[in-house]
This record gives C-alpha cells, structure tokens and sequence, in this order.
C-alpha cells in the first residue's frame, strides 16, 4: 500500500505584517495569500475588514498570534466617505437602495452641528449585516436570508469625529473608535440624524492600536518582493511581535523569575507597575510574553510565546 505523502507544514515563522487590504478582496483571502507568500505554518488577522474597505489589516505570524487577541481589542482609525440621502440593505454601495431622501438642503453648518451627539460613548445597535451571533447563527446569514431579528444594542466609545470634507451629497470623516464599532452603523445613524439617511461609499482603516499608515504594504509589493528576493526579503517587512504592544509598560525578569513564570506562577518583580497587563522580557531583552499584575502585586503570565 503506498505511503500517504505528508503535507508541508510550512515555516515557523514569526512576526506581524501591516497589510494594506486591496478592495473587493475578503479579510480571510488577504490572510490566506500572506500566509502562502511567507509559506508560514500559522497566521491570523486581528479584525476583519468589510470587502468594500481598503487599508490596515495586521497579520500576525507565528508566535504573533498569541497577542492578536489584544490588537482585536485595540483602538481603530478610519477615514469613512459617506452618501447622504440613500439607504441600503447594507449600510455600504454593496447593498440595494430601500430609500432615497431629498438631501440637497443638508449644509456643512447642519453636518457640524449632529456630529457631537456621536462623539464620547454611545449605544450602538449591531447591523444585520454583521458577524455578531444570534442563536449560534451570523446576523449577516440571517439577513441573506430575509430574516431581521432583535439586537441589544452596545456601548462604544469615539473618541474622535473630524469632519474633513463636505461636498453634498457625500462628505468625508475621520473617525477613532473602541473595539465593536460598526463604521456603517455610525454613518447611517447620521444620515438619519440629519433626516435624509446615509450610507457608506468609501472606507480605509488608517490605525489600529500603536500601528499607522507608514508601516503598511500591498498584496502586489509582496508579491514583487517574493520574486525579487525571496523569503529573506518579506521577513523583512515583519516587525517584532512586542511592538504590537507598544503602549503596555514593560518588566524584565531575572533567570529564576522568568523560569518559574513559564512554569505557570506568578512572580515578584520590584518596581513593577501596581495593576494592569505589562510585557514580560528576560534580563537579556527577549520578550517572553505578557502578563497581568494580580491582587498581590505579582506579575502573572497570560501568554506566553514559549515555555
């Protein structure tokens, strides 16, 4: 009987990558072309973007996908176009037009003037066409489907709401956000405001967490890179798993601290911070992983990249 041949693992790899999400291409997509590039054994992004969105989806490689969970929980920016007087199915320019408004009298002084009640922290209602779950079912089945059901809405926090442009009927936004806002739902929820609906034309994720526009690179450079130099040269592009962490404060630990760490105890570190998550290094440098400061003051492990 012929011996079923083993399929490539891939690389053990590490590192995260700002990828610059082309439009019309699938968050899942995006990862699955990176992960081949890179011949990586394990990749994850931190948040999906919608189809129609363009801009920052980081990559996490490797031993990287240990911290994703905490960039999935990271602050986002976005610069958000917006068409006033129409809504659709969707919230975007994907979905069917169910109502269309007079806007031609909605002027940049009435725009201003709704925008602080979206500021702060607010209730928002998850859409239909969302991943959110009802009954172990995504809302966004349920809607294909024809199906509307009940949502809780949610707290959000925006922290920043900039108006950038108005040229009726569309206008431009710069919006900082938590964790769980729906863009599409703010947008609508303004054209609704103003009386005359919403929806989203054009969306780039410009943040998230500590990273910014600077750091990110298309699917072609990759691709370019990939044949110009190799695997070498995409590793080069990867930045330190730590670095995602950037805004945490940090405690080293000596040799016998770090051991008994990665045995699963917590451990007392001078001068370390009284409450919080830290980022863990050994008296060398190397990061170890992240911890939480517990009752007592010791710093216990959360995730660890290796024990």
């Amino acid at each position: 009987m012929a011996r079923r041949r083993r399929r490539n693992p891939g690389r053990d790899v590490s590192g995260i990558l700002l990828l610059d999400k082309p439009m019309g291409v699938t968050s899942n997509a995006a990862l699955q072309e990176v992960k081949r590039l890179y011949r990586a054994r394990k990749a994850g992004h931190t948040g999906s973007l919608d189809p129609l969105a363009t801009g920052m989806l980081p990559i996490c490689l490797g031993h990287a996908t240990r911290i994703s969970a905490f960039l999935l929980d990271a602050d986002k920016e976005y610069l958000v176009r917006v068409k006033l007087g129409e809504v659709t199915t969707t919230a975007d320019a994907e979905g069917e037009v169910i109502e269309t408004h007079d806007a031609s009298g909605i002027t940049r002084e009435a725009l201003e003037a709704v925008l602080p009640r979206f500021r702060g922290e607010i209730q928002q209602l998850p859409p239909m066409y969302s991943a959110v779950k009802h009954k172990g079912e995504r809302l966004y089945k349920l809607a294909r489907e024809g199906v509307e059901v009940e949502r809780q809405p949610r707290t959000i926090t925006i922290h920043a709401l900039e108006l950038l442009d108005f040229d009726n009927p569309e206008f431009e936004i710069r919006v900082h956000c938590s964790k769980g806002t729906y863009v599409r739902t703010l947008a609508e929820d303004i054209g609704r405001a103003l009386g005359v609906g919403a929806h989203v034309v054009g969306l780039r994720r410009t943040r998230v967490g500590p990273y910014g526009e600077s750091g990110m690179v298309t699917l072609e450079r990759l691709e370019a890179l990939a044949e110009e130099g190799g695997l070498a040269a995409l590793d080069e592009l990867l930045l330190p798993i730590d670095t995602g962490l950037a805004q945490w404060p940090e405690v080293h630990l000596g040799p016998d601290s770090a051991f008994y760490l990665k045995q699963g105890q917590p451990v007392l570190v001078p001068r370390s911070p009284t409450e919080g998550w830290v980022r863990i290094y050994d008296m060398d440098g190397h990061f170890i992983g992240v911890g939480e400061i517990d009752d007592d003051g010791r710093v216990a492990p959360r995730r660890l990249l290796a024990k």
